[in-house]
Parts: structure tokens; sequence; C-alpha cells
């Protein structure tokens, strides 16, 4: 079974890692630059470095089917420039999965292959889908939903150690971004962690620096640039797929062979 999965941030690399260890062949497709600031643990670096790898699985970056054949041939996932998935129109795929997160649907619909699966805000199963899998914290993570639609986008991250707001840091402005700082340092509140367009962005809170923004990156005004977890002594947790991700990937899997036992 050959999949697509739009998108290759840090939960959708999670999706990505589950179904390529369970023998699929997995071709990402992201746009030119990749805006994932949890970089150690998303397959779109491939986009940047030409191959990256997560854990045990390896992603290579493609221009094209039959490049892709040879990184499924080895076992390895393929990562594509392609926001806008034209290559459904040279080649076939069993499975479509839109985990772009973009908490709004982007052009998937649910002819672009016989089992197409939404993950998070922004579709309607029996729609856009065939199926949409819950990506908000709490008791429905992971769920599938054959009607109807996941839980709207609350814009709140999700709650650590009794942080939520505070964790996720936004560009202050446009410009070209400059890390003082690099995941995996502990740092503290009010402390630079990045300049962007010449500008000091202060660390919003004492924690791990989980991610950020790559050096040189073109930031936009409001952009996500920056994530600090409060468990400093979780470093492990930068270079690992996430509790969230793979009980996503769970529930991706779980819609796969749904759809393919109907």
């Amino acid at each position: 079974m050959r999949i697509l999965v739009r998108g290759a941030g840090d939960l959708a690399s999670g999706i990505i890692y589950k179904l390529v260890k369970c023998g699929f062949e997995v071709l990402a497709l992201e746009v030119e630059h990749p805006s994932s600031i949890r970089r150690h643990v998303s397959f779109s670096e491939a986009v940047y470095h030409g191959a990256c790898q997560i854990e045990d699985v390896r992603a290579v970056r493609v221009d094209s089917v039959q490049q892709a054949e040879e990184i499924f041939a080895m076992h390895q996932a393929a990562v594509m420039v392609d926001p806008h998935a034209d290559i459904l129109k040279e080649q076939a795929f069993d499975v479509v999965v839109d985990a772009i997160l973009a908490k709004r649907n982007l052009g998937t619909t649910i002819d672009m292959a016989p089992i197409v699966i939404g993950v998070g805000p922004g579709f309607e199963a029996g729609k856009d889908c065939h199926y949409v899998v819950e990506t908000k914290r709490g008791h429905h993570l992971g769920r599938i939903y054959e009607s109807g639609c996941a839980i709207p986008n609350t814009g709140i991250p999700g709650d650590i150690q009794g942080f939520s707001k505070e964790r996720v840091i936004h560009s202050p402005c446009a410009g070209t971004m400059e890390c003082v700082r690099h995941i995996k340092d502990i740092v503290k509140k009010g402390e630079t962690i990045a300049l962007v367009g010449g500008q000091p962005v202060a660390a919003t809170m004492d924690g791990l620096l989980r991610g950020i923004l790559p050096d040189g990156y073109p930031v936009t005004k409001g952009l996500k640039m920056a994530d600090i977890d409060p468990r400093i002594d979780q470093i492990n947790n930068c270079d690992t797929i996430s509790d969230k991700a793979r009980c996503i990937a769970g529930g991706v899997l779980e819609a796969i062979f749904r759809g393919a036992s109907i």
C-alpha cells in the first residue's frame, strides 16, 4: 500500500514514522521553506539537508516518482516539495493523509484516493475526507470520526505542568531569523533566544528550548518561532517523537485499516 502524507512537521512525522515502520511506502509532501520548529523530529528537514533521520527511520528528499521508488525499496520515507499535491496527476496513491495541521483544509478532497484522512480541525468526515483524526490533547486525542469534524481549534497550546500560552513564542515582527540559543538549551525567562530583523526575542518562561526556527528563515510577524518545555529534565524529548504524535499516528493507522476492510 502506497501512502501520500501532506506535511512533514513534528506531528506529521510521527505519522510518517509509524507508517514506514509498519511497512508502507510513504511519500511526504512539503512546501519549499518548511517552518517546523521541532526540527529534530520533523522529516521536513530533508527539504533543507537532502536527508534526515528521526529515531531509526531515515527520510530522503526526492524530485520524482522514480527517485521515490528507489527510497521505498530501502524502507525509507521520501520527501518531495509539492505543496499542492500535483504528484497525484501522475501517480495514484492508496491513501492520502492531510497532516499539514493548518487548522483548515488547504485543498484536500475526498476523491484524491480510495482512503483520504484529515488530521485535526478543518475537515469534515464524509465530505472532505473519509475519516478525521482528533488532535486536541485530552480524552479524545487520536479518536477517529467517520462523520463530522474534530474539535475546533482554540488557539491555546496544550497545558504542560500548568504552562500553556507561555510555551509558544511568536515573532514580534517580520525579518530574517538569527538564533542566539539552540534546541536543547536551558533558557531563563527574559533571556534573548533569537533576533528577528535585528530585534531581540525573549524567552517567555524558564525551561528547555524544545524547538526553534533555523538561522536565515524569513519570518513573518506573528509566526510561531519557538517552543519552550518546562520539563528541563526531559532533554531527550527533543530528539524523539512525542506522545501526542504517536497517539495521532495510531489513529491514522487504525483509519487506514478501517478503510481497507470496507
